[in-house]
């Protein structure tokens, strides 16, 4: 990746802003609060180059003036969603290019969270907001069932070593979940053995890999006999087909105390 490092910057409660960097240009990735951006900028002696963003939702697009005060960059995001001051409205298959860095991503539509969300796939690296978390899927807050699976299918296809930043630090929550959703995987015991040393370290559980994720999060699993089983039992009824088994983890998640 051309010597390109990303850091996560802590925002908010739990969410993180995405930061490419080299060694003196950087771009970031959902950045809900300019603050800290300017400050590692700052600190770092970084030039912003460019502002991507996956969805309309404050917590990802709010910094995003506070920035273009400081920096006159392109700013990338959805063109079915309404976002201030985007200089390009993207949708499937549309490229971006954020040369400072030497990367290139491919856009991806995957709509459920919102309406318009969209994923930068490139150079391994996978940008998904608030689409796949690490061991969970968004809330559908605007789109359907069917929307939201079919999306995370279209994740769930890319390579197994892809890593995964997602927007928010959830892994262990979704962790608590999934143990309960698919009690018999023993891919979950060791990764979240794994989640809870790095988070008493203070240390962040992102990047997730995809190749992960399909061993792991439930909602990328509704093929799988158990998690069918558990779906049906949570509902009430016998479920077989996916998108109805995607629909009844999602609900039971939704209501879900650990």
């Amino acid at each position: 990746m051309n010597n390109v490092t990303i850091i996560p910057i802590p925002a908010f409660q739990d969410n993180y802003i995405w930061l490419m960097r080299n060694q003196r240009f950087a771009a970031v990735v959902d950045p809900g609060d300019a603050s800290p951006v300017l400050a590692y900028l700052r600190r770092e002696k970084l030039e912003l180059t460019a502002i991507l963003n996956t969805h309309h939702h404050a917590d990802h697009v709010g910094g995003n003036a506070g920035l273009l005060s400081e920096f006159q960059v392109p700013v990338y995001g959805p063109r079915r969603e309404s976002i201030p001051n985007l200089s390009y409205r993207l949708g499937e298959g549309d490229p971006v290019s954020v040369p400072s860095l030497g990367l290139e991503f491919n856009v991806l539509d995957i709509p459920g969270h919102t309406a318009g969300h969209i994923a930068y796939y490139g150079a391994n690296l996978l940008f998904c907001g608030d689409t796949l978390f690490a061991c969970g899927c968004g809330k559908l807050f605007e789109g359907t069932a069917r929307q939201m699976y079919s999306s995370l299918q279209k994740l769930s296809s890319l390579p197994d070593e892809t890593l995964v930043y997602c927007g928010h630090e959830y892994t262990l929550a979704n962790i608590r979940f999934a143990r309960v959703a698919d009690p018999d995987n023993p891919a979950l015991l060791k990764l979240e053995a794994n989640v809870r040393k790095l988070r008493e370290q203070g240390l962040p559980t992102l990047p997730s890999e995809i190749g992960l994720e399909k061993a792991t999060n439930p909602f990328l699993r509704c093929n799988n006999p158990e998690i069918a089983r558990s779906a049906s039992r949570a509902s009430g009824k016998t479920l077989g087909d996916p998108v109805a088994v995607f629909a009844a983890i999602r609900e039971w998640k939704n209501n879900f105390k650990a």
